[in-house]
């Protein structure tokens, strides 16, 4: 007798309602950076700032990310991700607002900052919570999390889209995109949030020598040195596709701009529908052979965009990118969620490398396109998705410690 397959987000009992916990938390997360990208125009009026002044404006944002990142896995760590989130999504709130207050661009700067660091911390430690659920429940839940971050974007940036031809203000918008993100966190961490903290840094009855071996293990091994690596080209490849397609379908291929709206739209639905349906594919390709499938079809996405025929050509290889872009992050935060005892750890060091891709993307492009062309500069990101494939054997599963500590020693790391 055959049974249905689980519904989304589904897991196994008593694992079901932490995995929607998890993913709510992410669609609220992505709320708050949907409402920001969305008021960009607005924002760059009210502030009469050149392309220049915004792009260094922007760069705070990413600045603010990679300068906390590093240290939140210990915090988290010490303190489990249930006070972090809370207190970063709040902190993301405030900052969110702030924003839009700010006279100066100076000023804007230093908000984002502070927003960057808040929104990065909040980053990292969701992302520890939903590793430690899959890992409780024995499945790859994360791309389904990433999904609901991707819906909670979309809807966030509908809903700025509706703000702005309804004339609504930034400021009022985003306090109240602010106050929903932050009180529904906040509603949901403090009811339905497990304990992720890892006491246990060796298998039962292994002893104080291996917990002390592992608990000075390098935690920059070549796994998640490589690990870091996957994350920063797909990183890249995401930011790139969020900068410059549009413009690229406008400038290089003539299209209108309601054209090149809709080559956005469709990389991004890609990217929702494929990390829907992400948890089944891992389940049946297994993680590392999914990345080298994403790596493939992110590498030919980019490759059809740039150089198929007419316009419905480029947006089929835009179809195509976002797919193959969809599981790689996820895919790695589980990866990295696997450090034998530092779990925390282990997802902020990948997340700290992979975020590098969006202070390095936009800029690289950006300059390649000066010299040679966008069209040109953009054959560069073929690279990025042969590197996935080529590195997709380190987000493989890590072997199960069992209490007899037969399947791996506790004391190994990844360079012996």
């Amino acid at each position: 007798m055959t049974h249905p397959a689980p519904p989304a987000l589904a897991a196994p009992s008593p694992w079901r309602t932490p995995a929607l916990a998890t993913a709510a938390v992410f669609a609220l997360n992505g709320t708050v950076i949907a409402a920001w990208v969305s008021r960009l125009p607005a924002t760059r009026d009210r502030l009469d700032a050149d392309p220049r002044t915004i792009g260094l404006v922007l760069l705070m944002l990413g600045l603010g990310s990679l300068s906390v990142m590093p240290f939140v896995g210990r915090l988290v760590a010490r303190f489990t991700s249930r006070p972090i989130v809370l207190a970063s999504s709040v902190g993301s709130a405030v900052m969110l607002v702030v924003a839009s207050l700010t006279p100066t661009a100076v000023l804007t700067g230093a908000a984002l900052l502070l927003l960057g660091a808040a929104y990065g911390a909040w980053d990292v430690a969701m992302n520890v919570q939903g590793s430690h659920v899959d890992r409780q429940a024995g499945r790859d839940y994360m791309p389904r999390y990433h999904a609901c971050w991707s819906l909670g974007g979309l809807v966030g940036a509908a809903l700025g889209a509706l703000a702005a031809a309804s004339g609504v203000g930034p400021s009022l918008h985003f306090l109240v995109a602010a106050a929903v993100a932050a009180i529904g966190t906040v509603l949901v961490v403090r009811r339905w949030y497990v304990d992720d903290s890892e006491p246990d840094r060796a298998p039962a009855g292994a002893g104080e020598a291996a917990d002390a071996v592992v608990a000075r293990a390098r935690l920059l091994s070549t796994r998640l040195v490589l690990i870091g690596v996957v994350t920063l080209g797909t990183v890249l490849l995401e930011g790139a596709a969020a900068d410059w397609v549009a413009l690229y379908l406008t400038d290089e291929r003539g299209s209108s701009q309601s054209v090149a709206a809709l080559g956005y739209a469709a990389f991004a639905l890609a990217m929702a529908a494929a990390r829907f349906s992400g948890t089944t594919v891992i389940d049946r390709l297994g993680r590392a052979r999914a990345v080298l499938v994403s790596g493939v079809l992110a590498t030919c996405g980019v490759v059809t965009t740039l150089a198929a025929p007419g316009t419905a050509g480029a947006l089929v290889g835009v179809l195509l990118w976002g797919l193959g872009v969809a599981l790689v992050f996820p895919a790695a935060m589980s990866a990295g969620g696997e450090t034998p005892g530092r779990a925390a750890d282990g997802i902020a060091a990948v997340a700290t490398i992979g975020y590098g891709g969006f202070l390095l993307g936009p800029p690289l492009i950006g300059l390649l396109a000066q010299e040679i062309g966008l069209g040109k500069a953009l054959w560069l990101l073929t690279g990025m998705g042969v590197a996935i494939a080529v590195l997709s054997p380190a987000v493989a599963p890590r072997r199960a410690v069992t209490g007899s500590g037969t399947d791996a020693d506790p004391s190994r790391t990844d360079d012996e």
